[in-house]
C-alpha cells in the first residue's frame, strides 16, 4: 500500500483540533469566544480518547494486528504516536489558557485559584464550602477494608495523601477521595469580578472532612474511560429487541476500561503508583495539565458574566434569518410544488421544514409520512410534528437510528414516543447505520400520487441548525421523490443494494457512481484538459476515494478539497497528488456541509450529501447524496462554495507534511460572516421593513461588511451574486 500521500487518520485529526486551539489563541476572535474555543477543543479531546483511542485500545488486544492502511501503523504505534502528540498538545493548552486568563483580568474578571483571593473572597469560598458543599460530599478513605473506588467517567475527583497517627505505632499512609458533585455549578463567583472553580474549592478545604488525619498533599484527577461499543450481532441475545439492547450498551458504556488520567500537578510518586496500578494504566496515558478539565461548564460561566461584558467579548448576536425562498403567508407544499427551496443554515431558519411536517400533519391529502432520524433535539418540534400527524391518522413511518454515539439516550425516548403515539418505528440495519436525513411526504391530489421530498446535510434538529452549516433541500421533482421512496422501501426489507436513477445511496450504488463521477472528470481533462473535482465535506480518510482522486490529479484533474476535519490525502506529493489543494475553515459556525461537484461552473454535475468521504459512510452506513438540477439553487450554491474558497482569514491551507498553514490576507474576506450579512440584507429586502426591526440596536453593522476599495472588489467580480 502506498504511503507516501495519506496520512494516519488519528494524528490529522489532533492537528484539525489544533486548529480549534488556535482559535481559541486568536486575539483577534473575541475574548469570550476565546474561551469557547478552549472548551470545545478540550470536550473534542474527551470524546477522541473515549472513542478513538478506546478502539485502538481494544484492537491491541487482538490476535491478529490491524495495520493502518494509510500509515501502515499498528494499533500500539498510533497509541504511541497519539500520547507523544497530546502531551505537546496539553502544554500548548495550558499556555494559551493562562493567555486567555490574562486577557479576562484586563477586563476586571479573575478566574482564580482559591489560595490567590483576598482574605474576603478567601472566606465567601469557605463558607460556601461549609453551607453548600460539604452537606452533599461523597468521599472515602482508601485501605484495606475500603477498597479503592471505580471512579465514573469523566468525573472530576480530588485524592488527598493523608496520614494518620497511631498510638505507639509508626504511622500508616492512606488515600482519601472525594467526588466532586456534579449536581451544583462548577464554579463561584465569590464577587463580581472573582471567580473559583468547585474542584478547587474542594481541594482547598476538603482534607477537613478527613477527621483524625493529617494531609501530605491534594491533587484534583479526572479518569477517562474507553466508550467504543461494538453494535455487531454477538454482543446481543435474539430474544432481545433492539431498543432493550441499546439501554443494556448504555449501561456497560459506564464500566468500561480506563484509557486516560488527567491531573492538576505532578503527584508524589506513591500515589502516581497507585493510580496507576488502581486504573491498569501505563503512565503513558497521565496527562498533567494546570487548565481546567471537562470544559463544558465554560458555557454557563459565561452566561453568568455581567450582560454588558458578554455584549463587549462575544460575536454579535445572531439569529437564523426567514428564507428568502419562502413565503411564510403560503402553505409549504404548494410553494415546493411551484419550484424548489433550499435553505442555507444556520443563515436561514429551520422554522420552514417544521411548518412542513406541521403542515403535512393537518392537510386531508397527505397520507403518509417517512422520515429518517439520526440526531434530534431534546424537545424536538420535528418529534412532536410527527407525533401530531400519527395523531391525525397519517401513516408515518420513522427510522430512529439508536446507534448515534452520545446521543443513544435520547434516541430510545423519542422513539418510545413516537411508537406509543402510532408511529411505525424501525431501527435500521442490522450491521450498518443509517445516517441519511431524508423526509418523504405522500399526498393523492386529484386522483394523482405526489411525492414531496425534503434531503439534507445536517441533522433533523433544531439546535445543531442554530450552529452548524448544512443544505436542507425540498422538492417536488416526481423522479428524486420516486427515488426517495424507493430509499424507504428498501429500507423495509433490509436492502442495501437497491437502484436509483438520481439519487446516490451508499453502501453498493454510491460507491460506484462516484467511480464513475470522477472518471468522467478524467475523460474531460484527456479531452478538453478543463477537468475539475471540487469537494466540501467535514472528513476524507476512504482508501479507495483517495486512491482514486490520486488517480485524477496523476491525469491532471484540479482538485479542491474544504475538508474541516480529518484529511488523510496529502496535497502536493510529486506524482501523487501534484493537483490537490486543501483547504480547512474554523470558524464561528461548525462547517457541516457535504457538497460534491463535478466539473466546473454551470455545466457541472453537483450534489449535497449526508456522507464525508470515510470508508465508515461510504461503505459501512446508509447515506443520500442528492443531485441539484435548478438552475438558481445550483447557482446558489456554487457562488457559496465561491465564497467559502475565497475566505482568506479564516482559512488554512494544507502543506504536504499535513501541516495547515495560514493563507495571505488579500480582501480580508470571512465567508461565514458574508453569509450572515447575505441572509440579513435578504430578510431585510424580503419583508421591506426598516434595519432596525431586523437587526438588534447593539449589532456592529460594520463587523459584517468587508472594508472598501479591494476588500469588495472580490464580489464586484461575482456578478449577481446572491441575487
Amino acid at each position: 500500500m502506498d504511503i507516501s500521500f495519506t496520512q494516519n487518520r488519528e494524528l490529522s485529526w489532533l492537528k484539525f483540533n489544533e486548529r480549534v486551539l488556535d482559535e481559541a489563541d486568536d486575539k483577534e476572535v473575541e475574548l469570550f469566544e476565546r474561551l469557547k474555543f478552549y472548551s470545545i477543543f478540550d470536550t473534542n479531546l474527551e470524546e477522541f480518547f473515549m472513542v478513538r483511542v478506546g478502539s485502538l485500545e481494544d484492537l491491541t488486544r487482538l490476535k491478529k494486528k490491524a495495520v493502518d492502511n494509510k500509515s501502515n501503523m499498528t494499533p500500539e504505534k498510533q497509541l504511541e504516536a497519539i500520547m507523544i502528540e497530546c502531551k505537546r498538545l496539553y502544554q500548548k493548552k495550558d499556555e494559551v489558557y493562562k493567555r486567555i486568563i490574562n486577557d479576562f483580568k484586563s477586563e476586571g474578571i479573575f478566574i482564580s485559584k482559591v489560595s490567590d483571593l483576598d482574605k474576603k473572597d478567601y472566606d465567601t469560598a469557605r463558607f460556601y464550602f461549609d453551607s453548600k458543599i460539604e452537606p452533599i460530599l461523597n468521599f472515602q478513605v482508601v485501605d484495606r477494608v475500603r477498597p479503592f473506588p471505580r471512579l465514573p467517567n469523566l468525573s472530576i475527583n480530588v485524592i488527598f495523601n493523608l496520614v494518620k497517627e497511631r498510638l505507639n505505632k509508626k504511622d500508616r499512609n492512606y488515600f482519601g477521595i472525594i467526588y466532586v458533585p456534579d449536581k451544583i455549578d462548577r464554579y463561584l463567583k465569590v464577587s463580581q469580578t472573582s471567580i473559583v472553580l468547585l474542584e478547587d474549592i474542594i481541594k482547598e478545604f476538603g482534607e477537613n472532612v478527613f477527621d483524625n488525619y493529617k494531609c501530605q498533599s491534594k491533587h484534583i484527577m479526572s479518569v477517562t474511560r474507553n466508550a467504543d461499543i461494538s453494535y455487531d450481532d454477538d454482543d446481543y441475545d435474539v430474544d432481545l429487541d433492539y431498543r432493550s439492547y441499546m439501554k443494556d450498551v448504555l449501561k456497560r458504556r459506564k464500566r468500561l476500561q480506563p484509557v486516560r488520567l488527567e491531573l492538576d500537578e505532578q503527584i508524589e510518586e506513591e500515589v502516581f503508583n497507585l493510580l496507576l496500578e488502581k486504573l491498569s494504566l501505563k503512565k503513558e496515558s497521565v496527562f498533567i495539565t494546570s487548565s481546567p478539565m471537562r470544559a463544558g461548564f465554560i458555557y454557563d460561566m459565561l452566561e453568568d458574566m455581567p450582560q454588558s461584558l458578554i455584549d463587549k467579548c462575544s460575536y454579535n448576536r445572531f439569529s437564523p434569518q426567514e428564507s428568502f425562498m419562502v413565503d411564510k403567508n403560503r402553505p409549504m407544499i404548494d410553494q415546493i410544488d411551484e419550484k424548489d427551496i433550499l435553505l442555507s443554515y444556520p443563515y436561514e431558519s429551520m422554522d420552514s421544514v417544521i411548518r412542513l411536517l406541521n403542515e403535512a400533519s393537518e392537510d386531508e391529502s397527505v397520507i403518509s409520512i417517512k422520515i429518517t432520524l439520526y440526531r434530534i433535539a431534546k424537545d424536538s418540534e420535528i418529534a412532536k410534528a410527527l407525533i401530531r400527524a400519527a395523531e391525525n391518522g397519517k401513516e408515518v413511518f420513522v427510522l430512529m437510528e439508536l446507534r448515534a454515539r452520545f446521543d443513544e439516550n435520547n434516541n430510545i425516548i423519542w422513539s418510545s414516543r413516537l411508537e406509543n403515539a402510532g408511529c411505525k418505528i424501525v431501527y435500521g440495519f442490522d450491521d450498518y447505520k443509517c445516517h441519511s436525513k431524508v423526509c418523504l411526504i405522500t399526498r393523492i391530489k386529484n386522483d394523482k400520487i405526489n411525492y414531496t421530498s425534503q434531503v439534507a446535510t445536517g441533522n433533523y434538529n433544531e439546535k445543531t441548525a442554530k450552529l452548524y452549516t448544512d443544505f436542507s433541500f425540498m422538492t417536488s421533482n416526481k423522479e428524486i421523490g420516486i427515488d426517495v421512496k424507493e430509499v424507504f422501501d428498501n429500507i423495509m426489507i433490509g436492502n442495501l443494494e437497491g437502484n436509483y436513477k438520481h439519487l446516490l445511496v451508499s453502501p453498493k450504488p454510491m460507491q460506484e457512481r462516484l467511480d464513475e463521477l470522477i472518471n468522467e472528470q478524467i475523460k474531460r481533462q484527456k479531452e478538453t484538459k478543463d477537468g475539475y473535482i471540487r469537494l466540501k465535506m467535514n472528513s476524507i480518510s476512504d482508501r479507495k476515494l483517495i486512491d482514486k482522486l490520486s488517480e485524477a490529479s496523476n491525469e491532471g484533474v484540479k482538485i479542491d478539497l474544504l475538508i474541516r476535519g480529518i484529511t488523510c490525502i496529502l496535497p502536493g506529493i510529486k506524482n501523487r497528488t501534484e493537483n490537490v489543494n486543501v483547504h480547512q475553515i474554523v470558524g464561528r459556525f461548525l462547517e457541516h456541509h457535504r457538497v460534491y461537484q463535478f466539473g466546473k461552473s454551470d455545466n457541472c454535475k453537483l450534489f449535497i450529501s449526508s456522507a464525508d468521504f470515510m470508508t465508515r459512510n461510504i461503505r459501512n452506513r446508509m447515506e443520500v447524496a442528492c443531485p441539484i438540477y435548478q438552475k438558481d439553487i445550483k447557482k446558489r450554491i456554487l457562488e457559496f462554495m465561491d465564497i467559502m474558497f475565497a475566505d482568506d482569514v479564516k482559512t488554512r491551507m494544507m502543506n504536504s507534511k499535513g501541516e495547515y498553514k495560514k493563507v495571505e490576507k488579500k480582501i480580508g474576506l470571512i465567508a461565514q460572516e458574508k453569509f450572515i450579512e447575505i441572509s440579513i440584507k435578504r430578510a431585510r429586502e424580503k419583508n421591506k421593513v426598516k434595519e432596525s426591526r431586523i437587526i438588534p440596536n447593539n449589532i456592529n453593522h460594520n463587523k459584517f461588511k468587508n472594508s472598501k476599495n479591494k476588500k469588495n472588489n472580490f464580489f464586484d467580480r461575482l456578478k449577481h451574486l446572491f441575487k
